[in-house]
């Protein structure tokens, strides 16, 4: 990694790292320890999708929904981002979001946690 990432990079390095690249070992490197360890014990991105993510899907492309950070506090450690996830299903066309949260550790972003799903609003 060259450079200080923004929260946006991390976030979709990460995604980037599970549902297209499906490597648990690209992903560590967005992540805190304790989210390490979570990741290293389901060995295989498709666990993490389903069991971490709670969300498997193939043909996946991302997009940053939404990040809540105030441009004016420049010195904010923590901050969420919702990302966008765009692909498959079980075969068939679907579109959602995961919400993460990040802090900010020694110059750097790292992923914290995953928060719990809000639920469909259909």
């Amino acid at each position: 990694m060259k450079g200080i990432q923004t929260p946006e990079q991390v976030s979709l390095g990460f995604f980037n790292a599970i549902y297209v690249d499906r490597s648990i070992d690209k992903a560590l490197q967005y992540v805190d320890e304790p989210m390490q360890q979570v990741l290293q014990h389901y060995y295989i991105a498709s666990a993490v999708q389903r069991h971490v993510l709670n969300l498997s899907m193939t043909d996946v492309t991302l997009e940053i929904e939404e990040i809540d950070i105030d441009f004016f506090r420049k010195f904010t450690k923590d901050i969420t981002v919702i990302v966008k996830l765009f692909g498959l299903k079980d075969g068939q066309k679907w579109i959602d979001d995961r919400t993460i949260r990040l802090h900010k550790v020694d110059n750097r972003w790292v992923i914290v946690e995953i928060l719990p799903e809000k639920g469909n609003l259909n």
